[in-house]
């Protein structure tokens, strides 16, 4: 069943009220609904709710409302646990019920293959979202941006659409050990009087404090993201992260003088301690750098990989290609069962990791090269190499439009294919299944409970 069609322009004004249902969720976590078959988007409200909207933009193929009124409220619904969840804007969905988010995830990337492909959704095998037993405290990751407020230093993350920070003293899906060594780090900054940058001014010098920790080691690291190469009493910082973190076993400087939002930048300065950190999943340890992709979520991550291998039919003869390996993550997860695993990531710093990662599991039949899996899989084919089995990890953007070419043109027999974003999986499909490849099924992860976001497992097979 496709989407109901709407109308094309919106006649709505900002501050206009008006009763509406809400039909279902947006990608981005928003209660959809339709007010003389013009589409509306409203954060915060739940499928089956009917409420007072009141419009706060208009654009031209949609509008955009606040909950003014709730007049029917969702069974659904639950009381958000977390104090700051309407200022955060962080996690979307903490005021719905576990369960439900994990079927409106699934609905969200059918509403993907039924906006964006020919695929009859109804004969496409997908299934039930994978869950966690406790949706809680499962990020290995904070990236927190920092800011002086008063004599006080602060670090959290920008309310939605603003530039307000909102101070994060604790995060309810933050691994406890991240939100300790943050609160501690801020701390440390605050009592030496460590310069903290200003946004606005472009002045400063700390401005983002990244904290890491291994699940299965209790490792944590610290990276202060500086706007200059000097940071201030360095020595002092080190000792007292030290002093008060004996847990911290990596400290490390990045410096990042761009006025961006982007986190880290090209320059990595080792400080104290390891320059890794180790983080074992199943019976693989990976080192970890600064910069280094990892998934963010370690237990929802094994479910994944699994489900990659089930996906990727190994029998032991064949060769596979780890697309976007990021530290090699997959491409080892699946090197018993596979005759050759070749990857490549164009972060030389993942690439040294992945290596490293390869070389302390003994695997010779795995190799990791710096660049583009479009550049390296042509080089490859001209060698006489090519893959039985292409594994993609993309990012939010999806595939490369040559990477998808590529593939296209090398034919493998079989491709797995790792989506954070329905919308551009399901326009990547619709574009391999018109050069013979079909779904043979999509399998939802609930990679970051109480938020939008969605990853699948995409098991596409040629038949051409």
């Amino acid at each position: 069943m496709k989407p109901k069609q709407v109308n094309q322009t919106v006649s709505m004004k900002v501050g206009q009220q008006f009763p509406l249902t809400i039909k279902r969720l947006g990608i981005n976590g928003e209660g959809v609904g339709y007010f003389k078959r013009q589409v509306v988007f409203v954060p915060g409200a739940l499928p089956e709710e009917e409420i007072v909207a009141e419009v706060t933009k208009v654009s031209p193929r949609f509008s955009e409302a606040k909950v003014v009124k709730i007049r029917k409220r969702s069974k659904e619904r639950i009381e958000p646990p977390c104090p700051i969840f309407a200022e955060c804007g962080g996690c979307q969905l903490q005021h719905m019920e576990y369960q439900a988010t994990l079927r409106e995830k699934r609905d969200i990337i059918k509403q993907a293959f039924e906006r964006h492909t020919k695929i009859d959704v109804n004969q496409l095998q997908l299934l039930p979202t994978i869950g966690m037993e406790n949706p809680w405290d499962y990020r290995n990751k904070s990236q927190l941006q920092v800011a002086k407020r008063g004599e006080n230093v602060i670090a959290g993350l920008y309310a939605s659409n603003s530039h307000k920070l909102i101070d994060l003293s604790e995060c309810k899906v933050q691994h406890k050990a991240t939100n300790k060594v943050t609160q501690t780090v801020k701390q440390i900054l605050a009592d030496l009087n460590i310069s903290i940058y200003n946004e606005r001014k472009h002045k400063g010098v700390v401005r983002t404090i990244v904290t890491r920790v291994g699940f299965e080691t209790g490792q944590v690291q610290v990276v202060l993201v500086t706007k200059d190469d000097t940071l201030p009493r360095q020595d002092a910082i080190i000792e007292e992260i030290q002093r008060r973190l004996p847990e911290v076993t990596s400290i490390i400087q990045n410096v990042n003088e761009q006025k961006t939002s982007i986190i880290f930048g090209e320059k990595t300065i080792h400080l104290a301690g390891e320059e890794t950190i180790e983080e074992k999943l199943g019976d693989l340890s990976f080192e970890l750098s600064a910069r280094a992709f990892f998934q963010l979520n370690p237990t929802q991550t094994v479910k994944l990989y699994n489900f990659v291998k089930k996906a990727a039919e190994l029998t032991g003869n064949e060769k596979v290609v780890d697309a976007y390996c990021g530290v090699g993550t997959i491409g080892l997860w699946l090197a018993k069962e596979a005759a050759e695993v070749r990857g490549m990531d164009v972060i030389e710093a993942s690439i040294e990791d992945a290596r490293a990662n390869a070389r302390n599991h003994g695997y010779n039949h795995v190799s990791y090269e710096v660049g583009k899996a479009e550049d390296w899989l042509p080089r490859w084919k001209k060698e006489g190499w090519k893959p039985d089995v292409v594994v993609v990890d993309p990012p939010r953007t999806g595939c490369d439009d040559k990477l998808l070419e590529t593939i296209m043109e090398v034919k493998p027999k079989r491709m797995v294919y790792v989506s954070c974003n329905p919308s551009t999986l399901a326009k990547d499909v619709d574009r391999l299944s018109k050069k013979g490849y079909k779904v043979k099924l999509i399998q939802p992860v609930d990679m970051f409970p109480w938020t939008a976001q969605v990853e699948s497992v995409t098991e596409l097979v040629r038949e051409l």
